[in-house]
């Protein structure tokens, strides 16, 4: 269907999306203290009953990918045997890395490893053992788990998409299971309204947590008010920047951004880096992946389930397992989008390795300053964690020279990261309730791109933290079920692509990328 505005549009994905988001953004703004009771009842229940599901299924995906990308299935091309990568290797990692993490790894990497060091998941808190407990759980929670669910969903579109000229769909990923008829009928519609859900509420979250540290970084240096009005109206600016981004498109504004991004990023943490405790650092960090990789089974698999410390794995690694989730059908497609012409392996480990060594690197160069500063002395990064949680960048800032450039500079980049993650997410809701147009056209993103506005704003009125941790647990869970499908549809097809590979050169005719399944 064509509209004069949205351009190309699924109807019946687009309006049964628009509709029940609509209805959800009047709830929440009309009676927020009601919302935020229901997002609260919610939240125990998925965390009480289905917490274990979020810790199995995800270390699944783990050792689905590290499996795939050494197997036999490694060198088949996400796309034509003879294309070539789109993206350079830099400007690859570069958007993996800004899509994937952006807004979260600044807001949590100093507010975390403080949160387990004063109350670790076991053990007596503000120690030198609850100090590298903090370190190596961040690590589990950054590391190879999210990048593994967003391995999953990007290989599987990328796969469908360019090898086998489906569209750019959720749906699309379960053609071996549903066949042509059962991808566009009920049920292939349903995946991909949900992909919607998991999408706006995944990067509600992170909008949400950005305005918060964006207004807290402004108060520190300028004495903005903290309030959640001042808050919303950050999500309203920022709104309208992420959408210009996103209508310029990806070769353009999102590529653009996401390199600045990242040399942003590197200056401040070459500045952290080196007037920050050095030597500390590096030894932090060296240790740490080696504690992380000796104990990565047992963190995997731990759902307290004597009660060490209730409470603590469903706020922790099941709220991070459901919010990578929620993330996996944007990040998915958008690192889909920018992966044409790598192999299986080549994606596979790209988006495992180069990522997770990354966010490493980020978090023991703040969080192991923010960790040394404490065990120091009071430096009151600890007290301001436990007062607002989103002023712990800027009070660990407050110990270091210069602190009202770098307090600054940090502000520009969670922007950057908020208009990156968000266009990102706006570019992939088009894709979705377009039929998988790879271009979708701009009134498309302009309506996504405010509706996620919308949610992150009413999501803060109607319980702050608490109810951006709950919509992302929520809305992953359902998807979580459809990722688990589509690792068996992705078996299913490279198992049909080797066998018809290998009578190809028997009977020594060419075999093309677009055979049928």
């Amino acid at each position: 269907m064509e509209n004069s505005f949205f351009g190309k549009i699924d109807k019946k994905i687009f309006g049964i999306s628009a509709v029940i988001s609509i209805v959800f953004v009047l709830w929440g703004a009309l009676t927020p203290e009601q919302a935020g009771k229901s997002f609260g009842a919610a939240l125990k229940f998925f965390t009480d009953y289905f917490g274990w599901s979020y810790m199995l299924v995800v270390t699944i995906f783990l050792v689905f990918c590290v499996a795939l990308a050494f197997s036999k299935f490694g060198d088949i091309k996400l796309g034509k045997d003879d294309e070539a990568p789109e993206y350079s290797t830099w400007t690859w990692f570069a958007m993996l890395f800004s899509a994937g993490m952006g807004i979260g790894l600044v807001f949590w990497s100093v507010a975390e490893p403080m949160y387990h060091y004063a109350s670790p998941p076991f053990g007596e808190g503000s120690t030198l053992a609850s100090a590298a407990t903090a370190m190596r759980y961040v690590f589990l929670h950054w590391g190879l788990h999210p990048w593994a669910v967003f391995a999953v969903a990007g290989l599987a579109i990328a796969y469908f998409q360019f090898r086998k000229g489906l569209p750019a769909l959720i749906s699309s990923t379960l053609y071996p299971l549903l066949g042509e008829e059962g991808i566009k009928g009920p049920i292939g519609k349903a995946v991909d309204i949900l992909s919607v859900f998991a999408t706006l509420f995944g990067v509600a979250t992170s909008l949400g947590l950005g305005a918060m540290q964006i207004n807290s970084g402004l108060n520190y240096v300028y004495k903005l008010p903290n309030s959640t009005s001042v808050t919303v109206v950050l999500i309203a600016v920022i709104t309208v920047l992420f959408i210009t981004s996103a209508v310029t498109g990806i070769s353009r504004g999102i590529k653009w951004l996401s390199n600045v991004n990242m040399y942003l990023a590197f200056l401040i943490m070459l500045f952290v880096l080196f007037l920050g405790p050095t030597k500390f650092i590096l030894n932090v960090f060296t240790d740490t992946i080696g504690t992380y990789l000796q104990n990565i089974v047992q963190m995997s698999f731990w759902t307290d389930p004597y009660g060490t410390n209730p409470g603590w794995v469903g706020g922790w690694t099941i709220f991070y397992w459901a919010w990578w989730i929620a993330w996996g059908p944007f990040v998915g497609g958008f690192i889909a989008r920018i992966s044409k012409g790598r192999t299986v392996r080549e994606f596979i480990l790209g988006v495992l390795i180069a990522p997770t060594l990354l966010s490493f690197i980020w978090l023991s160069i703040f969080g192991g300053t923010a960790v040394s500063m404490e065990l120091s002395g009071d430096a009151g990064i600890a007290k301001a964690v436990s007062e607002n949680v989103s002023t712990a960048l800027f009070a660990m800032f407050q110990n270091l020279p210069l602190t009202a450039l770098v307090s600054t500079l940090a502000c520009v980049l969670i922007g950057t990261f908020f208009i990156t993650s968000a266009d990102s997410a706006t570019f992939v809701m088009g894709m979705l309730t377009s039929g998988g147009d790879l271009e979708p056209k701009a009134g498309l993103k302009i309506f996504w791109g405010v509706t996620e506005g919308a949610v992150a704003a009413v999501l803060l009125l109607a319980g702050g933290l608490s109810a951006l941790q709950t919509a992302s647990i929520v809305s992953a869970f359902p998807f979580m079920i459809v990722m688990v499908f589509m690792m068996i549809s992705l078996v299913k097809a490279f198992k049909g692509e080797i066998g018809l590979t290998s009578q190809g050169k028997a009977s020594g005719k060419p075999q093309s990328a677009d055979v049928a399944m």
